[in-house]
């Protein structure tokens, strides 16, 4: 299977995900990262980016490097998401996130994503998520 390039993956997600705001910076195989510009809908009190905001991105961060990696896959679905909030992200900045796959396999994918307030070196938040894949055709994941 070809794998797709980023301006395919980004025309995918900006089809499936018309009212986003993400961007896709790069794509390889097992690894992408995005930009998420902030602004005023993304905050909280306190001027800090909601964990919501920074939740969808990094399953945004997860779904893309999926498609980076096996093809683009819209039935591809979240089954795990954890995450460490480390710091507060700064409210005037956009979240960039940096996303792995550790381990891809018939049915599941499993990968890290790592995200920064942009500019800045130390990450406010690091995720670890878990994708169910779908099934090769006519075959039960069950």
């Amino acid at each position: 299977m070809r794998e797709p390039s980023t301006a395919e993956i980004s025309q995918f997600m900006a089809a499936a995900f018309p009212h986003s705001k993400l961007e896709i910076l790069d794509t390889a195989p097992r690894t992408a990262t995005l930009r998420h510009p902030v602004n005023q809908t993304d905050l909280r009190l306190g001027d800090t980016v909601s964990g919501p905001t920074i939740m969808a991105l990094a399953d945004a961060a997860l779904y893309v490097t999926i498609h980076a990696t096996i093809g683009i896959t819209p039935q591809a679905v979240t089954s795990n998401l954890n995450i460490n909030f480390l710091r507060r992200p700064a409210g005037d900045k956009a979240l960039i996130a940096i996303c792995k796959l550790l381990r891809v396999g018939k049915t599941q994918a499993v990968g890290e994503v790592s995200l920064f307030s942009e500019g800045l070196d130390e990450p406010v938040a690091h995720v670890v998520g878990i994708y169910s894949l779908p099934s090769p055709l006519g075959k039960s994941n069950a």
